[in-house]
């Protein structure tokens, strides 16, 4: 009669129990070092959108003094059906579409022709065309008021020597769109420039080296390999532009035009900051700025989901 030791298959399968107990274990550390941002995430950032929730629900005139009247769904009605909104979301998308040329098309073009040029003039170059980003839209301002002042102003005195009248463009309601349209691009041109030329230093010249073995020429080459492996780098341009065209144009408006004249520059944000600070109405301010949010956040949802299908990766 033979008796069975089965000690080590116990103590096999004690120490393999250990084993999965220590695999299934979570790691703490990475979550204590994301816990600081978590944290000022939620008091700064998380915190306000759910008073600001709560308070669309209300009608204050910001007085701490004033009690909050509850109202309902009418501060939604109010802001969705007045036209204040319409014409602000209209000026939005002429921004969003003009901004798009000043932070796709035109950094593509100069980011691929400052390819021609070599050597440190190349880097002179690019730092010239990113300069305009790095100045503060406070000064930025205050030189094109200077500039497209008029009279006296220096872009409408030349423009007269030319038979040019444009007048007093920032108090033209046709004209004054396009006057922040002009000025914000020309800040937004350098960074498009710097992310794109990031994005071409990134692919791999072996691809046009072997497409110019084959017989490819500049433009097959350009079309069939550079702008799709450059795709991931235009989404986010384009997501970006989206999302942030009337928080980039809010300081020039605010500077410049007030949103004048006749409502003509204004855009959603600066009209949530006109029904919270200048009517003081933070109950439709809220449910304003309610919306924006989620008509926004669903936008960048959609953007990102479809991402993965926009862009095109080389590996």
């Amino acid at each position: 009669m033979f008796v069975l030791d089965t000690q080590p298959v116990r103590v096999a399968d004690a120490t393999s129990g250990r084993q999965r107990r220590r695999r299934r274990r979570i790691p703490i550390a990475p979550y204590l070092y994301v816990l600081p941002a978590l944290l000022l995430l939620g008091v700064w950032v998380y915190r306000p959108l759910i008073q600001t929730f709560e308070l669309s629900f209300y009608n204050w005139n910001l007085l701490p003094t004033q009690p909050l009247t509850p109202a309902g769904i009418s501060n939604y009605t109010s802001i969705v059906t007045s036209p204040e909104l319409r014409q602000a979301v209209i000026n939005t998308l002429i921004y969003i579409g003009a901004f798009l040329v000043f932070s796709v098309v035109l950094p593509i073009a100069v980011a691929l022709l400052s390819r021609q040029v070599g050597g440190r003039a190349k880097t002179i170059y690019q730092a010239i065309i990113f300069v305009p980003f790095l100045v503060t839209p406070v000064a930025a301002a205050a030189v094109w008021r200077w500039l497209l002042s008029s009279p006296g102003g220096a872009i409408p005195t030349v423009l007269q020597h030319f038979g040019v009248d444009i007048g007093d463009v920032l108090r033209s309601p046709s004209g004054a769109i396009w006057a922040i349209i002009v000025i914000v691009g020309w800040q937004l041109l350098g960074f498009g420039v710097l992310v794109v030329s990031a994005g071409i230093a990134g692919i791999n010249p072996d691809y046009a080296h072997a497409a110019s073995v084959d017989g490819a020429h500049g433009w097959t080459i350009l079309r069939r390999i550079t702008l799709p492996l450059l795709s991931p780098t235009i989404v986010f341009l384009l997501l970006m532009t989206i999302l942030l065209a009337a928080q980039w144009t809010y300081p020039m408006i605010d500077i410049l035009t007030q949103g004048g004249p006749s409502d003509s520059t204004t855009n959603v944000y600066y009209l949530l900051y006109q029904i919270g600070f200048q009517n003081f109405d933070a109950g439709t301010a809220g449910a304003a700025g309610t919306l924006f949010f989620i008509v926004f956040g669903l936008i960048a949802l959609g953007l990102v989901t479809l991402s993965d299908r926009l862009s095109f990766y080389d590996n």
